[in-house]
């Protein structure tokens, strides 16, 4: 995988640089409420800026309908990148129209530019091949030379990911070749007692990455949402609590492969339980209430870990070499329930092992909850990408940057 260093040594000074991007950033209106993922490909903007290039940055934000749809605008990743490089940033209203065309054309050396969200147009993730190139083709007349950057989007086959690589000299940026190193030490050359952190709402968002890391890792602490279904197949009541009944029995076919590989899975002893779920928007009080997790009682909610269960998990992580987390432990955004999240990065930061927060939520958990990020070892900017690189399944946008 050539580097972007390598690709500076050949000269990119007055060459327009197409940089695929994550800019997909939580929103409130428009106001930036995580600007983690701008941060972090700014210094490949800068660097490529600084050579004389022309950048072009695009990127992909939330699920719009393959149609322009205000909601989901990257004026404001825009505007945010601009304040971060400190210059200003050029947006085009497009994606490959005319807009596009003049701001790409206008830009002269060391001058960046956003082009508009790229899921505005449909070609962008068609499962057409035909539909995909096209759009790859009319994203390549905007640039000389491409460099992949965005690591939240590199499991995904779409055309500005997987397509346009193949259509211009590539490489990858300083962000990607990071997050790859750092997947690597948790794959390749695992330092131990190696501890895996999974939480969030469903088990089956996490199954393949259980399933493989069952191979792999000394722990597991399981919390979230899917802690429940967990409970559940263990045989025990869980109120209202979210469940995915049809996952049960793949649920305990991993407690007994664990058991049987001596693999130690780890489950909340307590919890915090709450008649109803909570409303994030006034964070009101919830009437919270803690439970021995093998006796909830129905019409109650779990929505956090407990603080036996904290204490219990801390221990378990203390001595971990090497830590792996996806996930939030409960509803972070609500104070009633963030403790099981915090006491889960706190421990991180307490480790003296190499802890990496598997991004998505769990790294805007961290941010959210006031934790100085240099405090970990690494915080990932694609907790999919993550995911599935651990399941060991070929993601398309790292394939696409192989030379």
């Amino acid at each position: 995988m050539k580097t972007i260093d390598a690709l500076l040594a050949e000269g990119v000074a007055g060459k327009r640089v197409f940089v695929r991007a994550d800019l997909n950033v939580p929103l409130s209106g428009t106001t930036i409420t995580d600007d983690g993922r701008i941060r972090a490909v700014t210094p490949t903007v800068r660097k490529l800026a600084e050579a004389g290039a022309r950048v072009v940055v695009a990127s992909h934000l939330g699920r719009p309908k393959g149609a322009p749809d205000p909601a989901f605008s990257l004026a404001p990743a825009a505007t945010r990148l601009g304040e971060l490089l400190g210059t200003d940033v050029a947006f085009a209203t497009d994606t490959v129209g005319e807009s596009a065309r003049a701001t790409v054309a206008a830009l002269t050396d060391g001058r960046v530019a956003v082009i508009e969200n790229l899921r505005f147009n449909p070609g962008e993730t068609s499962k057409d091949d035909a539909e995909r190139g096209a759009f790859a083709d009319r994203l390549a007349e905007l640039a000389d030379l491409y460099v992949g950057d965005g690591f939240g989007a590199v499991h995904r086959k779409h055309a500005s990911v997987f397509d346009l690589p193949a259509r211009l000299p590539h490489a990858a940026g300083d962000l990607i070749a990071t997050e790859v190193g750092v997947l690597k030490k948790l794959t390749d050359d695992v330092r131990r007692p190696y501890a895996v952190v999974l939480g969030g709402a469903k088990v089956s968002d996490k199954l393949g990455v259980i399933d493989h890391l069952l191979e792999r890792a000394d722990r597991i602490l399981i919390g979230g949402g899917m802690a429940y279904t967990f409970l559940k197949a263990q045989g025990h009541e869980v109120g209202s609590s979210l469940l995915q009944e049809d996952q049960i029995p793949a649920v305990r076919e991993y407690l007994r492969r664990a058991e049987e590989k001596g693999v130690e899975f780890v489950l909340p002893v307590d919890v915090v339980v709450a008649p109803a779920f909570p409303d994030l928007r006034t964070k009101a009080p919830a009437n919270p209430s803690t439970v021995a997790a093998d006796a909830m009682p129905a019409g109650q909610m779990g929505l956090d870990n407990g603080p036996e269960t904290n204490k219990l998990y801390a221990s378990k992580l203390a001595d971990a070499a090497t830590v792996f987390w996806n996930g939030p432990m409960g509803v972070f955004e609500h104070p009633d329930f963030a403790e099981g999240t915090r006491a889960v990065a706190q421990a991180l930061v307490d480790s003296s092992g190499f802890s990496v927060v598997g991004g998505g939520d769990s790294a805007a958990a961290v941010r959210i909850l006031g934790f100085d990020e240099n405090a970990f070892g690494h915080i990932s900017t694609g907790g999919g990408a993550s995911l599935e690189y651990l399941e060991g399944k070929t993601l398309p946008g790292l394939a696409a940057l192989e030379d």
